[in-house]
C-alpha cells in the first residue's frame, strides 16, 4: 500500500469506461474520508518508442526518479537550515511558481509543452529533465560550499568573543592606555584570574618574580569567572614570570597590542559578517527558485514514468489518463481500498489476477520485471509530502 505521507499520481487506460471518472471516485471517496484532494493529470501522448527503448527506460527511471527525489529534499533541507527549521517561514518558500505544492498538483496540473515539446522522443525528454535537475544539484551544491566555507569562518571568529576572559578574544576589550608605551625594557602583561583567586593576585603578584613593578596591577575588566589584570614588568623576566602566574593558576594572555592588528580583526570580522548576510540571501534566494524548478522536474518525469509504465503495461493505444490523489493522513487505507474496488476492472489487462493465481511467485507476461513491488490494477507513484 502507498505512503500515507504522500500524494499519488495514478495512470489508467483512457477509455470509455474512464469517463465521468473524477466525479464518480469524488462521491466515492467522500463517504470514507471528510479531507481529501483529488484532480486529473494530464498524461501527454508522447512517442512510444520501440519496445527495447520501453523496457530500458523503465529499468532506468526508477534510478532518475531516487536521484531527483534527493536533489529536492537536499533544497527543502537548505531551506529549512536557512530558516532555522521555522516551519511556517518554510512554507512562505516551498513554492512552485508562486503557488503551493497541493495547488500545483491538483488544480489541473499540464505538461509543460513549451519547454518539454512532444515532438521529442522519451529519451530526449528524459535526457532533458537529467540534465537540468543534475545543473540544479551542481548550482546547489557550489552555493552552498561557498556560503557553508564564509559561514564557518564567521563562526570561527565569533566564538573568539566568546568564553570568559581566559580564552576569549581581547580586541575588543584593552585599549591602547592599558600598555605602557615605547619602552625598551618594561611590557605590559594581561594576565586572567579566576574570580575566586583575586585576593590571592593581589597578595601576591608583586612577588612573583623580581622587576615587577610595584602597585601596577590595574583591573581592565571583569566577567562571571575572572578578572583581566595588566601589570607592568621588566622584558626580562618575562618567561620567569609567566612560569611562575602558571604554578598560580594565574592565567597570562599572548596578547600584544597593536592597533593595526586589532583594526584588522574588526574588519575582518565586520567583512565577514557582511558576506555571510549577503551570501545566505542569495543561498536563500537560488534555493526557493531551485525548489520550484525540481519539483516540477521531479512531478514531469514521474509523469513519463507514468506513461511508460501504462505503455507496458496496458500496451496500445498509448492513451492514458491520470489522477491525482492526496489522501488524508489517517483514512489513507479507506481511500486505497475504494480505489482499488473501483479500477478493478483492470485486472485483466494489468495482469495482477494472473499473478494473484500464480500465488504472488511469478508475474504472468512478458515484463513481469518491471512490475513495481507493490502491484495493482492501476500505475501508481508517489510524490512525497515536503511539509507535513
Amino acid at each position: 500500500m502507498p505512503s500515507d505521507q504522500s500524494t499519488w499520481l495514478i495512470a489508467i487506460p483512457n477509455d470509455g469506461e474512464a469517463e465521468g471518472l473524477g466525479q464518480e471516485l469524488h462521491s466515492k471517496l467522500a463517504h470514507q474520508s471528510k479531507s481529501f484532494g483529488l484532480a486529473q493529470l494530464d498524461i501527454p501522448s508522447f512517442k512510444t518508442g520501440t519496445l527495447d527503448v520501453l523496457i530500458a527506460l523503465s529499468e532506468e527511471l526508477p534510478k532518475q526518479d531516487a536521484f531527483f527525489t534527493a536533489t529536492v529534499a537536499k533544497t527543502v533541507d537548505t531551506l529549512r537550515n536557512l530558516l532555522n527549521n521555522d516551519s511556517t517561514k518554510l512554507a512562505q518558500h516551498i513554492l512552485i511558481d508562486e503557488q503551493s505544492i497541493d495547488d500545483y498538483l491538483l488544480k489541473g496540473w499540464k505538461w509543460n509543452e513549451g519547454r518539454y515539446g512532444f515532438q521529442k522522443s522519451l529519451r530526449d525528454l528524459i535526457d532533458t529533465l537529467s540534465k537540468e535537475m543534475a545543473s540544479i544539484d551542481n548550482a546547489m551544491k557550489t552555493k552552498l560550499n561557498n556560503y557553508n566555507l564564509v559561514k564557518g569562518s564567521l563562526t570561527q571568529m565569533q566564538r573568539k568573543k566568546l568564553g570568559n576572559l581566559s580564552v576569549r578574544s581581547l580586541a575588543d576589550v584593552v585599549s591602547k592606555e592599558d600598555f605602557v608605551e615605547d619602552s625598551e625594557y618594561l611590557e605590559t602583561l594581561l594576565v586572567a584570574v579566576p574570580r575566586a583567586r583575586v585576593k590571592d593576585w593581589n597578595q601576591k603578584y608583586e612577588s612573583l618574580t623580581a622587576m615587577v613593578v610595584p602597585r601596577s596591577s590595574t583591573t581592565i575588566a571583569s566577567d562571571d569567572e575572572c578578572t583581566l589584570f595588566g601589570v607592568v614588568l621588566f622584558r626580562r623576566v618575562h618567561d620567569e614570570f609567566v612560569q611562575a602566574c602558571r604554578e598560580n593558576k594565574f592565567i597570562v594572555r599572548d596578547f600584544v597590542y597593536s592597533e593595526d592588528e586589532l583594526a584588522k580583526q574588526r574588519e575582518d570580522l565586520s567583512m565577514a559578517d557582511t558576506t555571510e548576510k549577503e551570501l545566505w540571501t542569495e543561498l536563500l534566494r537560488l534555493s526557493r527558485t531551485n525548489f520550484s524548478e525540481s519539483f516540477q522536474i521531479l512531478v514531469h518525469l514521474k509523469v513519463v514514468r507514468l506513461f511508460v509504465e501504462s505503455v507496458l503495461r496496458f500496451g496500445l493505444p498509448a492513451n492514458y489518463m491520470g489522477i491525482v490523489v492526496k489522501p488524508e493522513a489517517k483514512s489513507t487505507k479507506k481511500i486505497f481500498n475504494v480505489l482499488q474496488n473501483h479500477f478493478a476492472y483492470l485486472s485483466p489487462r494489468s495482469g495482477r489476477a494472473q499473478a494473484k493465481k500464480a500465488g504472488g511467485e511469478e508475474i504472468i507476461g512478458e515484463y513481469q520485471s518491471l512490475m513495481e513491488q507493490d502491484f495493482y490494477d492501476f500505475i501508481l507513484y508517489e510524490v512525497p509530502w515536503i511539509i507535513n
